[in-house]
């Protein structure tokens, strides 16, 4: 499983899930350059390598794998992976270039751990897609699973960014799985049209301070393309600033649970 470390409970899931999975499990830990812009958070992303090793090793990961970026980009490296259609809505409407630092990067530590599964999780929801795609359309002989969204206590979806939220900020940012909650109850109550949905959900999110929305979207799973009308393959995905930090967040509308 391809991370960036600043392991929390998610990543834990994630690699206990391959470790059922897989005779032995490889998790990468690398601060990917190519797949963040120039007004983002590369230099400050949380960097825990020790800790995180300990909490590989608990979790049932055989191999951690953190290489330098010299090994993974060396001088006059020039080569992308690139996935049309499906990285045009949601967040790469606003990051320009982020999905093809992900592919890029996935390809080349598929290449060189060459597993025959692979564990995401689905909180990343387009980048999910985005990798199954580019394994289907290569030819890739590697299962990708999709790994329910974890999430704390209190409902907000757990990330390596929650730790650059202030008490203040972190309790705003609950208003994202509120949302959420509400669009699925919505439907449940018979609510199918999806502007409507979308605006109550801005109207919770903006309700409470620190926050500035990037999207709020109701696509279709495979995609990703806006629906008018919720179905069982609608999800609604959540892109929010909580003071300068990006969150990310999204459920099927349709699911039983």
């Amino acid at each position: 499983m391809p991370t960036m470390g600043c392991f929390h409970d998610g990543h834990f899931a994630l690699m206990r899930d391959a470790a059922e999975r897989a005779d032995t499990v490889v998790t990468s830990l690398f601060v990917n350059p190519l797949q963040f812009g120039p007004d983002e958070d590369f230099d400050r992303y949380p960097r825990t390598f020790l800790e995180d090793r300990e909490g590989a090793r608990a979790n049932r990961v055989h191999v951690l794998f953190a290489p330098d970026q010299s090994l993974l980009y060396p001088d006059g490296f020039q080569s992308a992976v690139l996935v049309k259609e499906l990285t045009r809505n949601l967040c790469g409407r606003s990051r320009t270039g982020h999905f093809e630092g992900v592919t890029t990067v996935v390809a080349k530590l598929f290449n060189i751990v060459k597993p025959t599964v692979a564990v995401f999780g689905q909180k990343d929801f387009q980048q999910l897609a985005v990798i199954r795609k580019m394994v289907k359309d290569l030819d890739w002989d590697i299962e990708i699973i999709g790994h329910p969204i974890v999430r704390d206590s209190d409902g907000l979806a757990l990330s390596s960014r929650n730790k650059y939220l202030s008490a203040e900020e972190r309790q705003s940012a609950l208003s994202l799985s509120t949302a959420l909650k509400s669009a699925r109850d919505s439907v449940r109550a018979g609510l199918v049209d999806s502007g409507s949905i979308i605006k109550k959900a801005v109207e919770t999110i903006t309700s409470v301070p620190f926050t500035e929305i990037d999207y709020v979207s109701i696509v279709d799973e495979k995609t990703l393309l806006d629906q008018d009308i919720v179905t069982s393959a609608s999800v609604m995905a959540l892109a929010v600033r909580v003071g300068k930090t990006r969150l990310i967040d999204n459920a099927f509308l349709m699911a039983n649970s």
